[in-house]
C-alpha cells in the first residue's frame, strides 16, 4: 500500500480546492447579466433619449454597448447618469388600481372575519341575530367608493 508522506497543509495552495465563494455584496458588478437586464437597460436609454438627455449619436452608441454587456458592471456605467425614468400616465393608473383592488381585498377579509364573529355569536346563542356587520361594511364599502370617485389632483401628469 503506498503511503503518502505527511505534508504540512500549504494554505496557499489552492489547486485542489473549490472556487472561492464571496458574498453577494461583494461582487454584483461581477454578475453576468440576463437578456432582460439588457432589455431593461435599453428601455431606460429610449427614455432617456425621448426626454432629451442623450444625444441620438451617443442613444445608439451606449445601446450597441447594452446589448454586447456581458456583467451588470458593464450596464451600470451605461446608465448610472441618467435618473430613473418617471413613470407614464398609464403606469400610474395601473398602480392606483392595483392599490385599490388590495383595499377591496382588506374590506373581503373584514367581511370574512365579522362574518364568522357573528356566525360563531349566532351558533353559541341558537338563534339568528341581526346581521350587525353590515353596517361597519357599508360604511368601509362606501369610503372606498369616494376614494375611487374622487378628481384627481393633476399632479405628476405628463400633458402638456
Amino acid at each position: 500500500m503506498d503511503q503518502q508522506p505527511d505534508r504540512p497543509a500549504d494554505p496557499l495552495r489552492k489547486r485542489d480546492a473549490a472556487p472561492e465563494k464571496r458574498p453577494p455584496e461583494s461582487r454584483p458588478s461581477e454578475w453576468r447579466v440576463s437578456d432582460r437586464e439588457r432589455d431593461a437597460a435599453v428601455d431606460i436609454l429610449a427614455a432617456a433619449l425621448a426626454e432629451g438627455r442623450l444625444q441620438p449619436h451617443e442613444h445608439a452608441a451606449r445601446v450597441e454597448a447594452a446589448l454586447r454587456a456581458r456583467t451588470a458592471g458593464e450596464l451600470e456605467v451605461l446608465t448610472a447618469d441618467l435618473p430613473a425614468p418617471v413613470p407614464g400616465r398609464e403606469e400610474r393608473e395601473r398602480e392606483e388600481r392595483a392599490e385599490w383592488y388590495a383595499e377591496w381585498r382588506h374590506w373581503l377579509g373584514g367581511l370574512l372575519v365579522m362574518t364568522v364573529i357573528w356566525g360563531v355569536g349566532c351558533v353559541s346563542d341558537g338563534e339568528l341575530r341581526f346581521y350587525w356587520p353590515v353596517t361597519p361594511l357599508a360604511i368601509w364599502a362606501a369610503v372606498l367608493g369616494a376614494a375611487a370617485l374622487r378628481p384627481r389632483d393633476g399632479k405628476g401628469d405628463d400633458t402638456v
